[in-house]
């Protein structure tokens, strides 16, 4: 969803940056979001562009928001709010111009109400909600995603005329899918 919303917009000619926000140390998502400068930290051998910086003019998509910690929520809600980035190490703001996108399979509303989630970050990025529901849930899309990602694995393994046979369509369409389509994109793959 989010891939179609950037590449059928005006940003399209922009860069996509994708960020899975659970993949990533607090520390380290903070210095791959807003970037930081030379002697910033251990390490920080030269400065360094944040992704914020780098999708200005394009699409920020941030996956898996649930799982941010409270003191980087507050940190990404400085940054949306005042349309500013400052680098790890530096006092220098930098402006940005970026459409967000986020995604999560939590509870958002829910986890607010255990004070695991800030609410006025909620209500900066609750702009526009699109609800996509649980592949076990879309069985038409089933199908058409096994056999889209099929052919994504033909062309980077080189293989030729890969095609699913009736038993393994069957099972496919049996399954419950709990990880939803990066399950069955993972699937199709092995």
């Amino acid at each position: 969803v989010a891939d179609a919303i950037h590449f059928l917009s005006d940003r399209n000619k922009h860069p996509f940056i994708k960020v899975n926000c659970s993949a990533l140390s607090e520390f380290l998502l903070e210095s791959e979001l807003f970037g930081h400068v030379k002697g910033a930290f251990t390490g920080a051998g030269e400065d360094r562009t944040g992704w914020f910086e780098t999708a200005s003019g394009g699409t920020l998509f941030l996956d898996e928001i649930g799982n941010l910690s409270f003191t980087m929520q507050s940190k990404l809600l400085a940054a949306i709010q005042n349309r500013v980035i400052y680098k790890v190490g530096s006092k220098a703001p930098i402006p940005f111009d970026i459409r967000l996108i986020c995604a999560t399979n939590k509870d958002l509303e829910e986890m607010i109400s255990r004070n695991l989630f800030r609410e006025d970050l909620y209500y900066r990025i609750n702009t526009i909600v699109i609800e996509v529901p649980p592949l076990r849930e879309r069985d038409e899309d089933i199908i058409l995603l096994a056999e889209h990602f099929l052919k994504e694995y033909e062309a980077r393994y080189e293989k030729q005329k890969m095609r699913f046979n009736g038993k393994t369509l069957e099972k496919l369409m049996r399954y419950n899918w709990p990880g939803n389509v990066r399950e069955l994109q993972h699937t199709v793959e092995k």
